[in-house]
C-alpha cells in the first residue's frame, strides 16, 4: 500500500504542475487578451508564488491536525476549481486575485506529500521516495509546455485549457479518498518506535528561528526555487526571443530540459540512499551531492550564453538542470530528516522560504528583460543563484533534528 500512496503522490505532483505552469505558457494568449504588458505578467506569476509562500505554514499545520490523507484531497479539489475560475477572468485585478488564490489552494501539497514519505518509509529509502516525487514535478514541468502548446496550437483558447485541466485534478481526489485510508498512515514497526522513543520537549519556533540549519535549509530552498523558477515560467518566452524558436519548438525544448530535471530527481535520490548505505556518511550522501549538483548547474547554465547552437546550448541547460535536481532532492531528504517529528512544520518553513525566492524571481525577470541587460541578464542572474546555493549546501551540516534526536548513520 506504500508504494501505491507513493505513485499517487507522484501523480497528484504531475497533475499539479501541468495546471500550475499552463498560465506560463499561455502567458503571450493571456497577455495579448487580456490588454496586459510583462511587468504585469510577472506580478500575476508572482502573485501565484507567493500565495503559495505565506500558505505554507497554515497548510503544514492542517495537515498535521486533520491528516495528510483527506487535507491532500482538500487542497486539490480546491486549487482545480481556483483554476477553473480563472477561466471568468478578464481584467488585471480579478485574474492576480484568483491565480493568488490557486497558489495559497496548492501550498499544502508538498507539506502533506513530505510528511506521508516520513511515516511510511525509512532512513535509505526516503531519498529515493523524495526523488520520485522530484522526478514527478520534472515530470510535470516537462509535460506542461509540451502540452499546452500543442493544445495553443491546435486553436483552443487558453480558457478552455485551463478549463480541461481542473478534470484531472477532481478525479484524482475522488480515487485517492476512495482506494487509501487513513488507518495504514504510519507503518506499525513506526508506531511500535514512537512507543519506545525517550519523550523529547515541544519545539518552540525559537527552536526553528534560533536554528542555525534551519536557516541554512531555508536558504537553499530560497535560492534553488528562485533559480529553478527559470525554467518553470519564463523559459518558454526566453527560448522564443533570444534564439527564434516558434511557439510548438518552445514547448519541445522546454520539454527537453524538463527530462533532465525529471532524470535527476529520480536518479539522485536513488544514488542518495546508495551512498548513505555504502559509506554510512550521512554529510556526503546528502549535503555532498546537492553541493556538487548546484555547482555544476552554474557553470553551465552561464556557458550556453556563449553557445550559438539552439540545440547545444538547449543540452547544455538540460543536463544543468539534470544536476540540479540530482542534487536537489537532497532538500526534500534533509527536510524530513532533521525535522524529525515535526516534518510537516520543518518542511513548511522551508518550502515557505523557497517560495519567497520563487515569487521574486519571475517578478524580476518581467523588469530584466526589457531592460538594458536583456535576457542575457536573466541567464546570468540564474547561474550566479545555483552557485550561492551551492554554498549554503557547503555550511550546512545537522547532526541532530530540530527536537534534538541524533541523526548519526549507522550502517548494517
Amino acid at each position: 500500500m506504500k508504494y501505491y500512496v507513493l505513485f499517487m503522490l507522484c501523480l497528484a505532483a504531475i497533475i499539479a504542475y501541468i495546471q500550475r505552469l499552463a498560465f506560463s505558457v499561455c502567458e503571450e494568449q493571456i497577455r495579448l487578451d487580456l490588454d496586459l504588458d510583462k511587468p504585469q505578467i510577472g506580478q500575476i506569476i508572482a502573485a501565484w508564488q507567493l500565495g503559495y509562500a505565506l500558505m505554507q505554514l497554515p497548510s503544514g499545520w492542517f495537515a498535521d491536525r486533520f491528516g495528510s490523507r483527506r487535507s491532500l484531497a482538500l487542497f486539490i479539489v480546491a486549487w482545480s476549481g481556483m483554476l477553473g475560475a480563472a477561466t471568468w477572468c478578464t481584467t488585471y485585478n480579478s485574474l492576480i486575485a484568483v491565480w493568488g488564490l490557486m497558489g495559497m489552494s496548492q501550498a499544502g501539497i508538498f507539506p502533506c506529500s513530505t510528511k506521508l514519505i516520513g511515516e511510511r518509509f525509512g532512513a535509505t529509502f526516503r531519498a529515493t521516495a523524495s526523488g520520485f516525487l522530484a522526478s514527478s514535478m520534472a515530470l510535470g514541468i516537462a509535460i506542461a509546455p509540451l502540452l499546452t502548446t500543442q493544445l495553443l496550437s491546435a486553436g483552443l483558447p487558453w480558457q478552455t485549457i485551463f478549463g480541461w485541466y481542473v478534470v484531472p485534478g477532481w478525479i484524482w481526489a475522488s480515487v485517492f479518498l476512495f482506494s487509501t485510508s487513513s488507518k495504514n498512515s504510519i507503518a506499525a514497526h513506526q508506531l511500535q518506535a514512537s512507543a519506545n522513543e525517550v519523550a523529547l520537549p515541544d519545539v518552540r519556533w525559537f527552536d526553528f528561528l534560533s536554528n542555525v540549519s534551519m536557516w541554512l535549509l531555508c536558504a537553499q530552498q530560497f535560492f534553488r526555487a528562485a533559480a529553478m523558477m527559470f525554467f518553470q515560467s519564463w523559459f518558454p518566452t526566453f527560448l522564443r526571443e533570444t534564439r527564434g524558436v516558434d511557439l510548438a519548438g518552445s514547448g519541445k525544448l522546454a520539454f527537453v530540459v524538463g527530462v533532465g530535471a525529471l532524470l535527476g530527481g529520480m536518479s539522485g535520490g536513488i544514488f542518495s540512499d546508495w551512498l548513505l548505505k555504502r559509506t554510512g556518511k550521512r554529510r556526503l550522501a546528502r549535503q555532498g551531492i546537492a553541493l556538487i549538483g548546484m555547482l555544476s548547474c552554474g557553470v553551465l547554465v552561464g556557458l550556453s550564453y556563449f553557445i550559438s547552437d539552439t540545440r547545444i546550448a538547449i543540452g547544455c541547460i538540460s543536463i544543468g538542470a539534470f544536476l540540479a535536481t540530482f542534487g536537489g532532492v537532497s532538500g526534500y531528504t534533509m527536510a524530513i530528516e532533521f525535522g524529525g517529528r515535526h516534518v510537516a512544520t520543518t518542511f513548511s518553513l522551508m518550502n515557505m522560504c523557497g517560495n519567497i525566492g520563487a515569487a521574486l524571481f519571475p517578478l524580476f525577470v518581467g523588469y530584466i528583460s526589457v531592460g538594458s541587460f536583456g535576457w542575457s541578464g536573466v541567464l546570468f542572474l540564474s547561474a550566479i543563484i545555483f552557485v550561492i546555493d551551492a554554498v549554503c549546501w557547503a555550511l550546512l551540516n545537522p547532526t541532530h533534528t530540530i527536537s534534538g534526536e541524533s541523526l548519526e548513520y549507522e550502517k548494517s
